[in-house]
């Protein structure tokens, strides 16, 4: 038997709970089908942002540190900016 999913009380309580905890131990994922959503759309909107070149450089080289795509990271230090004005 499979232990009841929690309710909770934000996104971010949810998130951290499915960080610590296994999936398999809520979820029979032998029962799963596949899904097809075909007409799902990004929730991303393409923005043009002129920034400094030697900026770009740095962040490629940040990236490349990290192995990631150096928009990518862009976006992680923008969330992570975001995510502290908020908070603090």
């Amino acid at each position: 038997m499979k232990n009841k999913i929690p309710e909770f009380n934000s996104e971010d309580s949810e998130r951290e709970f499915w960080a610590e905890s296994e999936s398999s131990d809520y979820i029979d994922w032998s029962q799963s089908k596949k899904v097809i959503l075909p007409k799902l759309k990004p929730s991303t909107k393409k923005i043009s942002l002129r920034l400094p070149e030697i900026m770009i450089e740095e962040l490629k080289v940040l990236a490349n540190k990290r192995d990631i795509p150096y928009q990518s990271l862009l976006k992680i230090f923008l969330a992570e900016k975001i995510h502290q004005e908020f908070h603090s």
